[in-house]
């Protein structure tokens, strides 16, 4: 493999001013510059870009953690992520937990022997010990989709009171007046802040708050199928479902399907966040848009900005979600 010296030797310049012209640690003339830029690619010169990453304390590398890769909103926002890493010249690093502590301290550990740049993080849960792991080694972290109080950390977030607000309006608009919730795990910002919305509707239209109308899920599809069994089992069923995520949505629609319940007919639903399998469910799935790719993306500029500028004052963004009516209601 050629080396720094074979190419310094073609160009006829020194090894001192091929590394500058790698590097772009000094000033070096137009004209030097494209003799060395031509004996590299004449040459097929490819600089080690691991021993330029421990000469500049960068590695141009960094990292996505996510509880679980299954689930097809956080799979949307990684693409956010990935597309926003390339155009930034960055490489992205992409690490699941499965909804683990456990893993998510390995992946953590993992990282920093990898020496990334910064971290987008999407918690697992509420616990702070390994996002302050990273913030000790100076390791830039904007936390995603979700606020995790007791941290200074950049934060990127959807309007998710906005989005339980927006579709429990949108049902009570339609004429229903016991309206349930399919809610994700307790303590959970997202799930919190979209079981907040919900609640406020119901406030502002006076109709009364019921703890039987809220079924716990845990954000996936069978959590939603055993929530919608729980609600349906009342004496009072609802005649609608506001259910925190999609997955969980489709969940219910199967529920709804073996009790022999047409929907909208005898059952409106409305889900949350609008995955691409929202519009191919039976039927389609009226749910709250969430913009995942522009989540991923906004995280990685914040990022980024965060690793070219340590001590600028912290940012929270809350990007605006919109509802989508198909066939569910």
């Amino acid at each position: 493999m050629p080396t720094i010296k074979d190419v310094a030797r073609k160009a006829g310049v020194s090894t001192a001013t091929v590394s500058r012209v790698i590097n772009e640690t000094r000033f070096v003339s137009e004209e030097l510059r494209a003799r060395v830029y031509r004996a590299m690619e004449e040459l097929n010169y490819r600089p080690n870009a691991i021993a330029r990453s421990l000469r500049r304390k960068e590695t141009r590398n960094i990292a996505l953690i996510v509880p679980d890769v299954a689930y097809p909103f956080l799979a949307e926002v990684a693409k956010g992520v990935e597309d926003a890493s390339f155009e930034l010249g960055y490489s992205a690093i992409l690490c699941a937990s499965s909804d683990s502590t456990e893993r998510e301290t390995a992946c953590v550990r993992l990282l920093l022997e990898k020496r990334v740049d910064g971290v987008v993080f999407i918690s697992a849960g509420e616990d702070l010990g390994h996002i302050w792991t990273l913030i000790k080694r100076d390791i830039p972290v904007v936390v995603c989709d979700r606020d995790l109080p007791g941290v200074e950390v950049d934060t990127v977030v959807a309007d998710n009171v906005g989005s339980g607000y927006r579709a429990t309006d949108h049902l009570i608009r339609l004429g229903h007046r016991r309206v349930g919730c399919i809610a994700g795990p307790a303590g959970l910002s997202v799930s919190d802040g979209r079981v907040d919305g919900y609640r406020r509707v119901l406030e502002e239209y006076g109709l009364p708050w019921r703890e039987a109308l809220v079924a716990r899920g845990d954000f996936r599809c069978g959590g939603g199928y055993e929530a919608m069994g729980e609600l349906l089992a009342l004496d009072d069923p609802p005649t609608a479902v506001f259910a925190c995520n999609d997955l969980m949505a489709m969940g219910a629609i199967c529920a709804a399907s073996k009790n022999r319940l047409r929907i909208p007919q005898d059952v409106a639903i409305v889900g949350c966040d609008d995955i691409t399998l929202a519009a191919f469910t039976n039927p389609s799935l009226t749910t709250v848009a969430h913009p995942k790719r522009e989540m991923g993306a906004v995280a990685v500029r914040m990022l980024v900005r965060r690793i070219e500028d340590p001590s600028g004052p912290r940012e929270r963004r809350v990007l605006p979600t919109e509802l989508v009516v198909r066939d569910s209601c």
